[in-house]
């Protein structure tokens, strides 16, 4: 409906490329990247340390792809107990389990035909990466407590802050779902590595707060700043 292409041209407005702060040589890369990789409907690793802006990027990845008309479902994995994450992510029937009052449609049912973006993908136990890697291989699932087989047409964008050869090495993540996934990598700078964009970011967050809380702030001392940018 109209309301909804419009909510949809504002999110693709708020996550344009265009719109990420930052000039340094190593955000720029990163944002020509995305932009090559949106066109395509590979499934993406977003390798990034806490606060990089991995959501932003897969944001940016979905809303400027083929697939923005439909869904961008975020599913923060860190945060899900094992015992909810494969309800949440696959859904269950009415009764499937002790507290299964009503049917639950999950993750990546609602987000059929657009983009699922799993952030801290390391952290689901070995027992749903395998029925990750079964919906990137076969595109089925099965809701818990069902025998029915669905079809799904999901993108599937991934991120951890975690080295996943550690993880595979050390047996907590499995190597065939790292290679399905694995497609396309990208690699977020932390900004102590984007020379020039702290001053950037520093300010916008002056304009941005100062006009939030109604006070005339017009910059940032420049002692303070050279004290952000100190590497200790």
């Amino acid at each position: 409906d109209h309301e909804g292409q419009v909510l949809r041209g504002e999110r693709k407005l708020i996550y344009s490329t265009r719109n990420f702060i930052g000039r340094s040589a190593a955000i720029r890369d990163v944002l020509n990247l995305v932009e090559k990789v949106a066109k395509t409907s590979s499934s993406v690793i977003l390798f990034g340390e806490t606060g990089t802006g991995k959501e932003l990027l897969a944001g940016a990845i979905h809303y400027n792809s083929p697939r923005a008309k439909n869904a961008f479902v975020r599913v923060n994995c860190a945060t899900l107990p094992e015992t909810l994450i494969e309800s949440e992510l696959f859904g269950h029937e009415r009764g499937a389990f002790t507290g299964a009052e009503k049917l639950r449609i999950g993750r990546f049912e609602q987000g059929n035909g657009g983009t699922v973006f799993l952030d801290e993908i390391t952290d689901v136990s070995l027992q749903t990466q395998a029925k990750l890697l079964r919906v990137l291989q076969e595109h089925e699932l099965e809701r818990l407590g069902s025998n029915r087989t669905l079809r799904v047409d999901v993108r599937i964008v991934a991120a951890t802050n975690k080295d996943l050869t550690r993880e595979i090495a050390e047996g907590r993540f499995r190597e065939d779902l790292y290679y399905r996934l694995n497609v396309m990598s990208i690699k977020i700078p932390p900004l102590r590595e984007r020379e020039g964009d702290l001053e950037l970011l520093a300010n916008f967050f002056l304009r941005k707060y100062s006009s939030d809380l109604g006070k005339k702030v017009n910059r940032i001392d420049p002692a303070a700043l050279r004290l952000l940018e100190s590497p200790s």
